[in-house]
């Protein structure tokens, strides 16, 4: 990749109609080169114009007779739609197409084995060029799961990290809502078309985040929701970071091979542990058993990223705040709870209270954000 990066960097990258059509072609033509064999010819080439205008069998060479074939063809009415349709969507404010020849192109992702061609982004391309830790877990997240992923996003954003996750419900979204309310901001990486939001319930979180953050995916506009598409755009979200942070995963998650990707990509993995009891624990706990950092407090995080616990431009020693309740509170029924889940004869046993009283305590308890309901009709604290 060195060696690509100096040689397109003697010819400034242009930012016209012709030159956004050129990489289009040669990212997105069907049947054409695949992008590895892309990036040996831009190594090779230099800028996509002079692909274009390469000899075949110079081209059939280094890509393949069929794929150079396919780049000599005349754009298929496909693509030349989806030019248009590019460079429209680049008129709007703060949407821009980043390409490996940019001085803008996150430096992240020059490290990892396979950086896209192509990044299409909304909002502040800027972000991406910064120091980033992605935090991920399970969409169908508990409120403990929840607040965690959101505390240790805000304070991480507060110490100057940007927070990069994928959109999606539940831990993503809300470590995106965490990361906003600190100077680090957040990045999204998507795994659709950057003109599409998904899922559709993300779509006030979507727009905070163009206004604030940076929405940033490689495929082509107009892409729909595609499965496989979503394990794929994992590695842009650790490869944009120093390291991934796990909060709540089954053991078979996305998450888990957003994990894998991070530690092949020479990324640092981390986990934060829960109850033994909680199926949302199960990932995080095998990470840990297979040498991922348990991570308790925002300064764990911290000490791994720099020494002493100070980001670069960051405002010193975070920590989560302590979530412990006055000593008059733990000695009632939250502490009959405990922090596994516990059902409600379980808990009629401990506190002694009838089921009127004790169904009424526990309203009480989850309207105030100190315990939760559980699928199955069993109850966990939270504070």
């Amino acid at each position: 990749m060195k060696n690509f990066i100096t040689a397109v960097n003697t010819t400034a990258a242009q930012s016209d109609a012709e030159s956004v059509s050129a990489w289009i072609r040669l990212a997105h033509t069907r049947g054409g080169p695949g992008a590895s064999a892309a990036r040996r010819l831009l190594t090779q080439f230099g800028l996509p114009q002079h692909i274009f205008h390469a000899d075949r069998a110079a081209l059939r060479t280094t890509a393949g007779a069929r794929q150079a074939d396919a780049l000599l063809a005349a754009p298929s009415s496909a693509t030349l739609d989806l030019i248009d349709r590019t460079l429209a969507w680049l008129a709007a404010p703060d949407h821009y197409l980043l390409t490996l020849a940019d001085a803008a192109y996150p430096p992240a992702l020059l490290t990892i084995a396979d950086p896209p061609l192509l990044l299409y982004a909304i909002g502040r391309p800027a972000l991406l060029q910064r120091a980033a830790v992605a935090v991920v877990g399970s969409r169908n997240a508990s409120r403990q799961g929840l607040l965690h992923a959101e505390q240790f996003s805000e304070a991480l954003s507060r110490a100057g990290w940007t927070v990069v996750s994928g959109m999606a419900l539940g831990i993503d979204s809300a470590a995106h809502g965490g990361g906003l309310r600190g100077s680090g901001s957040t990045v999204a990486v998507i795994g659709t078309g950057a003109d599409l939001v998904y899922p559709t319930r993300n779509r006030a979180l979507a727009e905070r985040i163009a206004q604030q953050g940076c929405i940033v995916s490689e495929y082509p506009l107009a892409t729909p929701p595609i499965g496989a598409n979503f394990p794929r755009r994992n590695r842009l979200i650790s490869g944009l970071a120093g390291g991934v942070l796990v909060v709540e995963a089954a053991l078979r998650s996305g998450s888990l091979i957003t994990a894998r990707v991070a530690a092949e990509q020479g990324r640092d993995v981390w986990a934060v542990p829960g109850s033994i009891h909680s199926p949302l624990s199960k990932g995080c706990h095998e990470l840990i058993k297979q040498g991922a950092k348990l991570i308790e407090t925002v300064q764990d995080v911290l000490e791994e990223l720099a020494p002493g616990g100070v980001a670069d431009g960051g405002q010193g020693r975070l920590a989560l705040p302590p979530a412990v309740l006055p000593a008059e509170e733990e000695s009632g029924l939250l502490r009959q709870m405990g922090f596994d889940p516990v059902s409600l004869d379980q808990l009629a046993l401990r506190s002694g209270l009838c089921a009127a009283a004790l169904q009424g305590e526990l309203l009480t308890l989850e309207l105030d954000g100190r315990v939760e309901l559980l699928s199955g009709g069993a109850y966990r604290r939270i504070d």
